[in-house]
């Protein structure tokens, strides 16, 4: 999965562009999704004061709900989640989409692995 692909699927739902603003791939690689001046389109409810990221993975084989993050997604998390920090030093909190909507994505409760 790439941030085209996304792109593509997000696009053919009717959305202007891709929803999360960073995507993390598999072998760590921070990718740049939908300008961060621009409101995403990842948690219905909390896109207007968030920033959508988002890591290839979160299933199992089967599609069932994993943590299947690997260390240099989460290193790449750890320090995109501190250079975001740094930039908008209001953030607050870390939350995933599990807990805000009905979704299991990430997979994990984001703020046991990651802190601000």
């Amino acid at each position: 999965m790439s941030v085209s692909e996304i792109r593509k699927w997000h696009k053919a739902r009717g959305w202007s562009d891709i929803g999360y603003h960073f995507v993390i791939t598999l072998d760590g690689t921070m990718n740049v999704g939908r300008p961060i001046e621009k409101i995403g389109a990842h948690a219905k409810g909390y896109n207007r004061k968030s920033i959508g990221i988002c890591y290839i993975g979160g299933t199992d084989s089967e599609g069932n709900p994993k943590d299947t993050l690997t260390e240099t997604q989460e290193a790449a998390m750890q320090a995109l989640i501190l250079e975001l920090k740094k930039s908008y030093p209001t953030i607050e909190k870390l939350i995933g989409h599990n807990e805000v909507s009905s979704k299991a994505c990430p997979s994990f409760k984001v703020s046991d692995k990651f802190t601000l």
